[in-house]
């Protein structure tokens, strides 16, 4: 059963990464690895029920496409939930924070409102894993890519399984 996720994932990841990255707008090959991501990733507080939140600062094609997509479908006992911020000082409790490059200026401020707070911060700036984004999108002889900062996601006591950390620029 493992490999089968393992497969499906790599499979995902690959044709969003190269095929729709040139078929597709990036804003929904973002969407769509955003929400893969989700699925291999496992929070401190997976078996309460409630909300799911997906907070995007920044780019407004990215929050409609999750919204439009995944809002208000269930994560199993949980629904997602997205919000759209202006910028990273509005951001409250979420469990993934997406920093559209447009304000990657604003990266140490969200960096310091969801350290230890089992928040996944993702972006799409050259250097931002480095900084301590948990994954960080990078084009990489013209496919996307990611990074994974694995002190990052350590920090923010969330689990990262095997098959997408196999798929990550480890950092």
């Amino acid at each position: 059963m493992k490999t089968i996720k393992k497969a499906l994932l790599v499979v995902t990841l690959f044709i969003a990464g190269n095929t729709f990255a040139q078929e597709r707008p990036m804003h929904e090959v973002y969407s769509m690895m955003v929400y893969n991501f989700i699925k291999y990733i496992q929070w401190p507080d997976h078996a309460g029920s409630g909300e799911f939140v997906i907070g995007v600062v920044g780019n407004g094609n990215v929050y409609n496409t999750l919204n439009t997509w995944y809002g208000g479908k269930p994560r199993g006992t949980k629904t997602y939930v997205i919000k759209k911020f202006n910028s990273s000082s509005e951001v409250t409790s979420c469990d993934v924070v997406f920093l559209d490059k447009s304000k990657s200026g604003e990266f140490e401020t969200l960096n310091a409102k969801t350290q230890g707070k089992g928040t996944l911060v993702i972006t799409d700036k050259n250097g931002l894993g480095a900084k301590g984004s948990g994954i960080n999108f990078k084009t990489v002889d013209n496919k996307l890519k990611f990074e994974l900062n694995q002190k990052a996601v350590e920090a923010s006591n969330l689990k990262i399984a095997g098959a997408l950390s196999s798929m990550a620029i480890l950092i």
